[in-house]
């Protein structure tokens, strides 16, 4: 199984590769916003996409069109993200395309989902939070990524 991994850098990078152990046994391909992050997975292919946020839609439709071409190029069996906004044009990217999707909403985000986890609500096919309190029909609780 091919896995798109994406995430911002900083907090939703560190989640991300706290989820490695997960990942075991299958081809991993990483995306993130710092070209230097590539040397944290070593052995994998990476790529750097601009980052983007709500403030900055240019660098949001650039952040998209650059993901776009990575999963149609990748071809992953599912993208996950841990977010922020490059994971979230991830997982729309690869919903377009017919691809299996997985969010993990960030582990700072205790009392709701973060904004973008609300957006992935609408196209993520699963939805991980860490705390229980956050869990409902749509939003799975699975245990902790940090206790």
């Amino acid at each position: 199984m091919k896995v798109l991994a994406i995430a911002s850098v900083g907090g939703h990078w560190v989640q991300l590769l706290r989820l490695l152990p997960a990942f075991d046994q299958m081809e991993l391909v990483f995306v993130s916003t710092k070209e230097s992050s590539a040397t944290m997975v070593p052995g994998y292919r990476y790529y750097s996409v601009p980052d983007a946020s709500r403030w900055n839609k240019f660098r949001l439709i650039q952040s998209f069109l650059k993901l776009s071409t990575i999963v149609f190029r990748e071809r992953p069996d599912v993208v996950i993200s841990t977010g922020a906004a490059p994971g979230l044009m991830g997982l729309i990217a690869a919903k377009i395309l017919g691809i299996r999707t997985i969010w993990v909403d960030s582990m700072a985000n205790a009392e709701r989902l973060s904004m973008s986890g609300k957006l992935a609500r609408k196209f993520a096919d699963r939805i991980y939070t860490q705390w229980p309190e956050l869990a409902d029909e749509k939003v799975v609780c699975a245990g902790s990524v940090l206790s």
